[in-house]
């Protein structure tokens, strides 16, 4: 079995946005550099052939390539947060990748996360936080509530392996790249 996602790669001007956003706020558990991807879907652990199944109906994706821009801050988790990321702006071009992804998932038969599409780059990791340190994280993100970066364009989309790893940081591998050219 495969753990598997779609995501775009954020270009290296938007990975130095992001490295340089994290360094300016209180992080125990930065997400490193070569871990920032935007996931388009969340497709969970399949055999190898559904995701070759899958990589047909994604070589027959078009779209236009993304103008991926980060306009601020948030939060995953409600009041026990466990993750903070940077959000990327509304993008129709983004929009579209997605509506297309998912669908291509759907196609092949696979259950994709139906959770509502909150694009974004995850800075950190939370885990369980201590009051005051929580109250320092938030007054952080108010200080940066103008924060943004971009636009980055972004031309291809990717099939990416995942493997955690326990006490480390996942592994991203790209099994397949899709170009958006339209």
């Amino acid at each position: 079995m495969i753990r598997a996602f779609l995501g775009l790669a954020p270009p290296p001007a938007a990975l130095d946005a992001l490295e340089a956003l994290q360094a300016d706020l209180p992080l125990d558990r930065p997400v490193p550099r070569e871990n920032f991807h935007l996931t388009l879907v969340f497709l969970g652990n399949h055999p190898r052939p559904v995701l070759e199944d899958l990589h047909l109906g994604l070589e027959a994706i078009r779209g236009a390539p993304v103008a991926l821009h980060f306009d601020g801050l948030g939060m995953f988790g409600g009041a026990k947060p466990r993750a903070l990321y940077a959000r990327a702006a509304h993008c129709p071009a983004l929009s579209h990748i997605h509506r297309k992804t998912f669908r291509a998932a759907e196609m092949a038969e696979m259950i994709p996360d139906s959770r509502k599409f909150t694009p974004h780059v995850t800075l950190s990791k939370l885990g369980a936080m201590e009051p005051g340190d929580l109250v320092e994280l938030q007054d952080e993100m108010a200080r940066h509530a103008d924060w943004h970066a971009g636009p980055f364009e972004v031309d291809r989309f990717y099939l990416y392996r995942s493997t955690l790893r326990r006490g480390a940081p996942p592994v991203y591998e790209v099994l397949a790249e899709y170009p958006l050219d339209q």
